[in-house]
């Protein structure tokens, strides 16, 4: 895809960092100790909270133009859904089916990411998050600002003795913290930001989420 008009780490510090918290939500998620899925249990709670939600074009990736992930994957909430729609950049939408735009960007390996603006004490905005593209994502991943995004309350785990080194894990991880080293599969726990994507692809069930310390 051709790209568009990329961030400046400038523009990042002086317009989006700092007038915002961004924290990873994890979705489709596996946790020790529990033998099933907890199925968009943090982001059903947000949404269902919620007096007003809205979908919209993820603004991201139509003006950087780096992938072609799904677009139109934006969730707005009360205050912030009621100015997309009356901007008419956005529809009405329900729970379901904002799970279900949740749904096809976790797929798509997205990272979901709550932002809560200052003044705030709610999230406003949902969005599905990619590195190459998005505002937040971005200015940690490309221009190594560590305060853009803020993990999750869980992390990943590793377990080396039933890993099959297949690497999917390394695909789906947007953060950098999988990575081949002497053709074995290697996890920085320090780079994870608890998203849960790489949980929901690993053949072996080699990876899931705990709670950090």
């Amino acid at each position: 895809m051709t790209e568009g008009n990329d961030w400046t780490k400038k523009e990042l510090e002086n317009e989006y960092i700092g007038t915002m918290t961004a924290v990873t939500i994890p979705v489709d998620i596996h946790l020790r100790g529990k033998q099933h899925v907890l199925d968009f249990f943090e982001m059903k709670r947000i949404l269902s909270e919620a007096e007003l939600i809205s979908l919209a074009e993820c603004g991201c990736r139509k003006r950087v133009k780096r992938c072609d992930s799904p677009l139109d994957v934006c969730i707005g909430l009360d205050r912030k859904a009621e100015e997309v729609t009356k901007e008419g950049v956005g529809e009405k939408a329900s729970v379901e089916e904002a799970l279900q735009a949740l749904r096809r960007s976790h797929d798509a390996g997205l990272v979901h990411i709550a932002y809560t603006f200052s003044g705030d004490e709610k999230p406003r905005y949902i969005c599905s998050c990619c590195s190459c593209c998005c505002h937040s994502m971005s200015a940690l991943v490309r221009f190594g600002i560590p305060e853009a995004v803020t993990a999750s309350k869980y992390i990943a785990t590793h377990n080396r003795d039933t890993c099959i080194d297949c690497g999917k894990c390394i695909e789906r991880c947007q953060f950098k913290a999988r990575a081949f080293e002497n053709g074995k599969l290697m996890f920085n726990a320090a780079r994870c930001f608890g998203c849960g994507l790489c949980t929901s692809t690993c053949p072996t069930k080699s990876t899931s989420l705990v709670k950090r310390e």
